[in-house]
C-alpha cells in the first residue's frame, strides 16, 4: 500500500518482541533459502479504514473447558490513532505506523469482543498524539469461542498490537500487518500449525498489496528451519503460493516479512490469507512487549465471587462502553451486590457499576440458587412410622446419614437409599428443590417380620397337655414394640397367660411359650401386634376308642355290633356297623349317650345308615335306641355327629343289640 516516502529509521525500541521459539535472524535479500539470523520481532497488526479487502479485522480466542474462568489479559498497545506519528511527511519518535491521509478528517477504531452470550467488550478509540497501552479485557470468560473485531472509520490506517495471556491465543485465516521497519529486519507474521492430517492435501499462502519486489520479501520458515521464498504481490494484487503437504512439513510454520532498503515508504500495509484447498485455516497472531517506559493506561479488573468471596467458576463481565461494567453470570446466580475496591465511580445496581477509566477494581458478589433438601428415614412398622436415624443414603454425589439437611441448588435430586437388615425399601421420587425452598424426601424401611407357632407334641392323646410356642422375630437392626397373643378354639385350655408384650428386633425374639390341655383335634392360633400378623399350629387327638358286643340269634344265627367314636371339626363322629346273617325284624342298636356331670347334654346328630341294596333300610332314633324296622343278611352302617363338652375319655359308652 503505497505511502509518502522517507529515509527515517524506525526506532528499535518499538519493535515487538518475540518468544524465543519465533525468533529469526537477519539474512540479505537472497534467492537462496535460509533461517534469519539477527532478531526481529512481531509485525504490529493494522486496520485500514478505506479502500482495503476487508472491512474489519478478525481475530478468534479459543476458551477450553479446562481453561475457563483463567484471566484473559486481553491488551492492546496503540488502539488509537496517533495525530503525531505520521505528520508533514515526517514520522515523529516512537512511529509505530499510523498515517492519516486527509488531514483534519476524523479517525476512529472499533474494538468488539463477542462470545456465546453475545458482547463481552467493546471500545471505541479516537484520535490523540501519543502511543497508549490499554487493558481491553484482563478477566476470565466461560468456555467457548471469541471474535475480536477490529474496524477503522477514516481515510488511514490505525497500527496497534494485541495480546493474551497463556494458554490463550489470537487466531485468524485472514488479517493485515503493517511492515514498517526500514532496518531491514525479519519481521514475523504469523505462526501456522500444520498437523499430520494435512499430508496430501495442498495448504496456500496468499499475500496481498506488497507492493512490489522493491518494497518487501516475504518467506516461509518450514519444519527444520528451511526458509522458501513467498512470491511478492504487487500494488493492489495479490499473490499466492502453493504447497503439497508431505509427512516432513508436518509441524510449525513462520510467515516472514522484510522491508528491503529499496522501500519508498514508511511502513506498508500487507494482507496475508492461509487455505487448505478451498477451505480457510487459521494462524496464530499477535504478542507484544510493552515499549520501555510505556504505562499501562486503563485496566478494570472485575471479581464475580460468592458471599465467601470464592471465584464462581463461569462467571465473568460486560463493558457497556468505557464507563459500564456488569457481571456475566452462569445461569441460575443471583446478584447480591457490587463495590468499587480501587478507583472511582459509582454503584447504580448489584449488576451494574459506572467508573471512571484508570485503574479500576470492582467486585461483583452473586450467589448460587440454592435451597434445601431435607432425607429423614422412617421404620413402617404395622400402622406406625418411627423415625430412624444413622441411616445412610446417597444423594448428589455424596454419602449422609438420615436424618441429614444439606444445601443444594435447585433441581431433580435422586436419592438412594441404602440398606437396613431385616426390611425392604423402595428408592422415593427424586427430591424437587427450589430456590429458597426445602424439598423433603422420606426413606420408608418396611420391616419384615416372622411369627411362628409350634405345637409340641401334636399328636396326644385326648385332653393330654401340649405346649404352644409363639416367636416374633426380625433381623432389623431397631428394637420395637410388639406384642404377642394366643387365640384358642374350643376344647383347648390353659391356666397361663396367653399374651405377652415386650420387643423385637436386632436378631432378639418375642417369644410366649404356653402350655395348653387339648381335648379335641383342632388349630391354634397366634397373633403379631401392632402388624396383625397370624400363624397357626395343629394339635391332632388321638380317636376316643371304641366298644363292640355280639348277640346269638335263636336258630343259630349270630348278630354282631362294633362301636367306634372318631374326634370330628364339630363334636365326635360315632359309627355303628352291624353285621346279621339273616332276615330280622325291628333291630333295636342300643347306644347310650354320654351322661353329663354338670355340664351340657349331649345331643345325637342326624343318622345316616347304609346297608344292602335289597333291604329297606330306615332307621330311627328312639332315647338311648336307634331302630332299625327290618334287615337281611349283610352289614348295615349307622352313623351320627356327638354334640357335647364331655372329654374325649368320657363319650365312649358300650353298645347294646335286642330285637
Amino acid at each position: 500500500m503505497p505511502r509518502p516516502p522517507t529515509a527515517a529509521l524506525l526506532l528499535s525500541a518499538l519493535l515487538l518482541a518475540v518468544p524465543a521459539a519465533a525468533q529469526t535472524t537477519s539474512t540479505p535479500a537472497s534467492p537462496t533459502p535460509a533461517a534469519p539470523s539477527a532478531a526481529g520481532g512481531i509485525l504490529p497488526l493494522v486496520s485500514v479504514g478505506e479502500r482495503w479487502p476487508q472491512a474489519q479485522e478478525t481475530y478468534v480466542i479459543r476458551v477450553a473447558p479446562g481453561d475457563a474462568g483463567k484471566p484473559l489479559g486481553l491488551e492492546a498497545y496503540s488502539p488509537g490513532f496517533n495525530l503525531a506519528d505520521y505528520v508533514d511527511g515526517r514520522r515523529a519518535a516512537g512511529y509505530f505506523g499510523d498515517e492519516l491521509y486527509k488531514k483534519n478528517e476524523p479517525f476512529e477504531s472499533t474494538f468488539t469482543l463477542t462470545g456465546p452470550g453475545g458482547t463481552v467488550v467493546e471500545r471505541r478509540y479516537a484520535s490523540g498524539r501519543e502511543h497508549t497501552w490499554d487493558s481491553l479485557y484482563a478477566g476470565g470468560l466461560p468456555a467457548g469461542t471469541y471474535t475480536l473485531r477490529v474496524s477503522s472509520r477514516g481515510d488511514g490506517k490505525n497500527s496497534f498490537a494485541l495480546r493474551v495471556a497463556e494458554p490463550f491465543s489470537l487466531e485468524t485465516s485472514d488479517f493485515s500487518v503493517n511492515a514498517r521497519d526500514t532496518e531491514q529486519t525479519p519481521l514475523l507474521a504469523a505462526r501456522l500449525t500444520v498437523p499430520q492430517a494435512w499430508v496430501g492435501q495442498t495448504l496456500s499462502l496468499l499475500n496481498y498489496d506488497v507492493d512490489g519486489a522493491q518494497e518487501a520479501e516475504t518467506w516461509v520458515v518450514q519444519p527444520g528451519g528451511a526458509r522458501v521464498n513467498l512470491t511478492t504481490s504487487a500494488n493492489g494484487q495479490a499473490a499466492t503460493d502453493r504447497f503439497p503437504i508431505t509427512p516432513e512439513l508436518v509441524g510449525e510454520w513462520q510467515v516472514y516479512i522484510r522491508v528491503l532498503p529499496t522501500t519508498k515508504q514508511y511502513s506498508n500495509a500487507v494482507r496475508y490469507s492461509f487455505r487448505l484447498g478451498e477451505q480457510a485455516v487459521t494462524a496464530r497472531v499477535g504478542g507484544f512487549a510493552p515499549p520501555t517506559g510505556a504505562r499501562l493506561e486503563n485496566q478494570l479488573l472485575v471479581e464475580v465471587v460468592d458471599p465467601q468471596g470464592r471465584a464462581i467458576p463461569g462467571a465473568g463481565y460486560t463493558l457497556i462502553g468505557e464507563r459500564v461494567v456488569r457481571p456475566s453470570l452462569p445461569p441460575g446466580y443471583l446478584p447480591v451486590g457490587g463495590s468499587i475496591v480501587q478507583g472511582t465511580g459509582n454503584i447504580v445496581s448489584p449488576t451494574e457499576i459506572r467508573y471512571q477509566p484508570g485503574f479500576t477494581k470492582v467486585r461483583f458478589v452473586a450467589r448460587p440458587p440454592e435451597g434445601q433438601l431435607a432425607v429423614e428415614a422412617v421404620a413402617v412398622y404395622g400402622d406406625q412410622r418411627i423415625p430412624l436415624s444413622g441411616v445412610a443414603f446417597e444423594v448428589a454425589g455424596q454419602t449422609l446419614t438420615a436424618p441429614a439437611t444439606l444445601p443444594l441448588a435447585p433441581g431433580e435430586y435422586p436419592v438412594k437409599p441404602g440398606t437396613l437388615a431385616g426390611s425392604t425399601v423402595t428408592a422415593p421420587p427424586p427430591g424437587r428443590v427450589a430456590d429458597g425452598g426445602t424439598a423433603r424426601v422420606t426413606l420408608e424401611y418396611v420391616v419384615r417380620t416372622e411369627l411362628t407357632l409350634v405345637t409340641a407334641p401334636d399328636i396326644l392323646n385326648a385332653c393330654d397337655v401340649t405346649q404352644l410356642t409363639a416367636t416374633l422375630k426380625t433381623d432389623f437392626p431397631q428394637r420395637l414394640p410388639a406384642r404377642v397373643r394366643l387365640n384358642l378354639p374350643t376344647g383347648w385350655a390353659s391356666d397361663y397367660p396367653l399374651e405377652v408384650p415386650g420387643e423385637v428386633g436386632g436378631g432378639q425374639p418375642l417369644r410366649l411359650k404356653v402350655p395348653v390341655r387339648v381335648c379335641r383335634t383342632d388349630t391354634a392360633e397366634a397373633v403379631a401386634e401392632p402388624l396383625d400378623l397370624r400363624a397357626t399350629g395343629q394339635a391332632r387327638v388321638r380317636n376316643p376308642g371304641g366298644a363292640n358286643v355280639t348277640r346269638t340269634v335263636q336258630g343259630g344265627g349270630r348278630a354282631t355290633l362294633t362301636k367306634s367314636v372318631d374326634v370330628a371339626p364339630q363334636g365326635y363322629a360315632v359309627t355303628l356297623t352291624l353285621t346279621v346273617d339273616r332276615t330280622l325284624e325291628n333291630v333295636r342298636l342300643i347306644d347310650p349317650l354320654p351322661v353329663a356331670e354338670g355340664g351340657t347334654s349331649a345331643v345325637r346328630g342326624p343318622l345316616t345308615v347304609q346297608g344292602p341294596s335289597l333291604a329297606g333300610v330306615n332307621a330311627r332314633a328312639e332315647g338311648d335306641s336307634i331302630v332299625l324296622a327290618r334287615v337281611i343278611p349283610g352289614t348295615y352302617t349307622v352313623g351320627y355327629t356327638l354334640l357335647t363338652d364331655q372329654p374325649a375319655d368320657a363319650v365312649v359308652t358300650a353298645p347294646d343289640l335286642a330285637w
